[in-house]
């Protein structure tokens, strides 16, 4: 009898190890948009300090991370750079819980070279600007946001010929900072991003002259069950996290 219960008491320590094992091993994928890989390093790294969580990052355009959400990626988490593409998902009953921002982004032109961008309305028109980077405005916010400031500046049109579109910001960036272009439009945190040795001039963009780039988040229905995507969850709309945000270059609520 008594070896009975031993060996019942050892199955069942057994098996609840292995459940606790498979609690603490729950994993989360957490797709962001492409801007946000500098930032995101940082934010990765204290989360799991604080919950001992790993996560795993898939990152692109908002439109295509979007996308793939829509054909059944198994995302838990999902960080837009705007507010349309969270929010088209939570209106198409792909969330748990309705879209909040998380942050808002800044718009910045950008070069390797010396360029005066006092009046980069003009610079782009001359000789000297003969390519320039913005991200494909159907995908990604910040090449929509340059795409406005462009359109207000009434130089979208004279200046086609020269834009060379990226499918998200990081493939912009890499436009720059590889001299392929000789100007691009991208975010703040490039600048701000230590990682980046790359000499860089730029200039903010007046924000008055592109929508506001007010950067979403949901949490998705894959992450149902997941206790582990919703500290995550929260956790980006906490301190710690929003002063890892200043310190990229975004400002928070």
């Amino acid at each position: 009898m008594i070896k009975l219960f031993t060996k019942t008491f050892s199955l069942f320590f057994i098996a609840l190890s292995f459940f606790a094992g498979a609690v603490n091993a729950q994993s989360i994928k957490i797709a962001i948009a492409a801007n946000l890989q500098p930032v995101m390093k940082d934010l990765q790294r204290d989360f799991k300090v604080r919950t001992k969580i790993d996560i795993d990052i898939i990152s692109g355009s908002s439109g295509n991370l979007a996308t793939q959400i829509r054909h059944g990626a198994p995302y838990d988490v999902f960080l837009s750079a705007d507010r349309d593409f969270p929010e088209s998902l939570q209106k198409d009953g792909f969330t748990v819980k309705n879209s909040v921002v998380y942050a808002h982004g800044l718009l910045i032109i950008c070069s390797t070279q010396t360029l005066d961008f006092t009046n980069w309305n003009k610079l782009v028109l001359t000789d000297a600007v003969k390519k320039i980077a913005i991200g494909n405005p159907a995908t990604a916010p910040y090449g929509k946001a340059a795409q406005q400031a462009l359109t207000k500046a009434g130089i979208y049109d004279k200046i086609k010929g020269k834009i060379v579109f990226g499918e998200s910001i990081t493939q912009v960036n890499t436009y720059i900072t590889t001299g392929v272009v000789q100007v691009g439009f991208t975010t703040l945190s490039l600048i701000k991003d230590g990682a980046n040795k790359q000499k860089l001039f730029y200039k903010l963009v007046d924000n008055k002259s592109y929508a506001p780039i007010e950067q979403a988040m949901v949490l998705l229905k894959h992450a149902k069950q997941n206790s582990a995507a919703e500290k995550f969850y929260q956790y980006i709309l906490s301190a710690p996290a929003k002063r890892i945000f200043k310190a990229y270059g975004y400002n928070t609520l």
